[in-house]
């Protein structure tokens, strides 16, 4: 009987922390949604802030209201 040679394919893949499972099933909101939040956040408030300044630009700020099921 000839010896099997063990697979060089698997890889080892380290474990994900909680912040990056969720990292993206999170919804970006505008200022706007921010604003009319129940429940602000600290992330939501200083978007508001910056949106605020004259001639802001954004495109929106991840929020943690809306996480998801994260992947294994």
């Amino acid at each position: 009987m000839a010896a099997k040679k063990k697979s060089s394919k698997a890889k080892h893949v380290p474990k994900k922390t909680a912040s990056e499972k969720y990292a993206y099933t999170l919804k970006s909101v505008t200022s706007e949604t921010c604003i009319k939040c129940k429940t602000p956040c600290s992330r939501g408030m200083a978007y508001v802030e910056k949106m605020n300044a004259p001639g802001a630009i954004g495109k929106g700020v991840p929020c943690i209201l809306t996480k998801g099921k994260g992947f294994k």
